[in-house]
């Protein structure tokens, strides 16, 4: 069975063996596009950083959040690719095609690291 109105150009056949996967091109940024740097980190509290009052010296994170944006209310899924989908994102993980960890992508709709059509 083809899926064609998704845009999905594999096949869903009944079994694996009959199923073909597909992975769109990626996009690419216009030329003159910003250059965008987010540094998330992973299992880090306010506690680890200097920037956010720890007493731990973080010279390098605090000079980048000293000239940057530092954000202080978001919250985390449960697993790293969902969550930095929906920081970049601002929708939820499951939305835009990441409910699970990004390298588990399989090529069939759903959870392919797209959006959901």
């Amino acid at each position: 069975m083809s899926n064609t109105d998704s845009g999905f150009r594999g096949v869903i056949g009944r079994t694996y063996r009959e199923s073909t996967p597909w992975w769109p091109e990626r996009p690419r940024p216009p030329q003159g596009a910003p250059n965008v740097l987010f540094v998330v980190l992973d299992d880090v509290g306010f506690a680890d950083l200097g920037c956010y009052g720890s007493e731990i010296e973080t010279r390098n994170a605090d000079r980048l959040a000293a000239d940057g944006l530092r954000y202080n209310n978001f919250h985390v899924t449960s697993m790293c690719s969902p969550t930095r989908a929906c920081l970049l994102t601002g929708r939820n993980a499951h939305t835009v095609g990441v409910g699970a960890i990004a390298e588990w992508s399989t090529g069939f709709p759903g959870y392919r690291g797209g959006p959901c059509v």
